[in-house]
């Protein structure tokens, strides 16, 4: 019986190779396919998790542009295959290009089955290591999920999400305060999931994001004809909310005219659209969240106090990511498992130093830094690992360092802009006031310095 044996796939076109590697491998259910066609449909339909692979194929049986083209292909749908490739073909130059692409081995011809015997029995057992720990990290991850969704190890925001599953089938206002990047919409959505409101629409409004002239017509609607460009009468954010849970991220940046009017809402829980008559009656749970020092703006006079009262029932604070202990290794063992399958199958695990880099830095942008490395790290990288110079973690050699202080001072204000960009998710306006400067002056330093908002 072979069906419990695990399957070795050999493709090469010389019948004769074929026979006497398949009477060489004994302990495997061997497959033999004499081309790309019918390499790719065994595949497909039996799996193998490790393949031999001639590259001098029809119709190129004396090139190796064919058996590149399979190996192509093979590694596109299935990466974890281990493909051992052999040619006769500029062995030297072929061996390099089939490593680069994405081979696990290479031996040359004339065959030495005894060899060959070795590099496959080390392909099958690096196979079932690699499916092993993939089989463990997603059970880890779905141990380590909280609320739903959100991946985490640290007791610092295990003691969160347990505040939140505390507080979800109360009607309380919940206020989330922390840095941008931490990740106050994804608790936000778990608190409503978690919610007898979990029916009922989910309703998200970044205050930051809209102009001050435009914000209140986004939460409470109008009616046609209520300005100029008001063709229909349309429903706020706070009416799409009814029955459901309106999130108010950075909260803060309210203008405080239009705190008079959420205030007056959150009191008597009925609007009026701009232009109408009619109050509303609204039934929505409240949920916000904002980076700024409300206490302080209170005393600077740019917050309302009794506002802050009513949205702050019950306020829950959000550790930034340098804070949540094993927390960076995990999310981006997470995003590279995500973002390698969706962009780059090729990209398997991290290399030597990449995970001491990720553990060392102080993720100023926080879980969103992460995840927009992680991206670039993975989309970018050269070969099946991704290094802490594809992270931009990589420690810099003096060699490397500005030569002058117009050169330092010129990348100091290229990496605190991007910083500020991160934690405002590019908008020109929040960064600009992070960084104490004018949208004018910060559109003029982007240009300088070739930076994309």
């Amino acid at each position: 019986m072979s069906g419990n044996k695990p399957k070795l796939l050999i493709v090469e076109d010389d019948e004769g190779l074929q026979r006497q590697l398949r009477w060489a491998y004994d302990d495997y259910e061997v497959l033999t396919a004499s081309d790309r066609n019918a390499a790719i449909d065994l595949l497909r339909s039996e799996e193998p998790p490790v393949v031999t692979l001639d590259l001098g194929l029809p119709p190129d049986p004396d090139g190796v542009s064919e058996g590149f083209a399979t190996l192509e292909t093979i590694l596109s749908l299935k990466p974890e295959t281990k493909v051992i490739v052999a040619s006769g073909h500029g062995a030297r130059e072929s061996a390099l290009r089939a490593i680069a692409s994405g081979a696990y081995d290479f031996y040359q011809k004339p065959v030495d089955i005894d060899q060959l015997g070795l590099i496959v029995r080390r392909a099958f057992q690096l196979h079932g290591i690699e499916t092993e720990n993939r089989r463990l990290e997603d059970r880890v991850g779905d141990d380590r999920t909280v609320l739903g969704t959100m991946i985490t190890a640290a007791p610092e925001m295990t003691k969160v999400a347990r505040t939140i599953e505390r507080v979800a089938n109360t009607d309380v206002s919940v206020m989330l305060l922390g840095a941008s990047g931490t990740g106050k919409e994804l608790l936000a959505r778990g608190l409503h999931s978690a919610s007898r409101r979990s029916g009922g629409a989910f309703v998200a409004i970044n205050c930051a994001a809209i102009p001050e002239n435009l914000l209140e017509a986004e939460l409470f609607g109008y009616e046609k004809g209520a300005f100029t460009g008001a063709i229909k009468t349309t429903e706020g954010k706070i009416e799409n909310a009814h029955g459901g849970t309106l999130f108010l991220d950075e909260v803060g940046d309210i203008p405080l005219a239009l705190q008079v009017k959420l205030l007056r809402f959150l009191q008597e829980r009925v609007i009026e659209r701009i232009g109408g008559r009619k109050t509303i009656a609204v039934d929505t749970r409240i949920v916000c969240a904002t980076h700024q020092n409300l206490p302080a703006m209170i005393q600077a006079g740019t917050f309302r106090e009794d506002l802050y009262y009513r949205l702050a029932e019950i306020v829950v604070r959000i550790p930034g990511l340098a804070e949540r202990h094993g927390d960076a290794t995990l999310l981006a063992k997470h995003f590279l498992h995500r973002f390698s399958s969706e962009m780059n199958p090729s990209v398997r695990g991290f290399a030597p130093g990449a995970l001491d880099a990720i553990n060392g830095w102080s993720w100023p942008g926080n879980v969103r830094e992460l995840e927009n490395r992680m991206k670039r790290a993975v989309i970018m990288a050269d070969g099946k690992l991704v290094t802490a110079e594809d992270l931009d973690l990589a420690p810099r050699s003096q060699d490397s360092l500005p030569v002058n202080l117009k050169a330092a001072r010129e990348e100091t204000d290229r990496r605190i802009i991007r910083q500020a960009l991160a934690r405002t998710e590019s908008n020109i306006s929040s960064a600009a006031r992070l960084l104490g400067i004018s949208r004018p002056t910060l559109y003029d330093l982007l240009k300088q310095y070739g930076l994309q908002p």
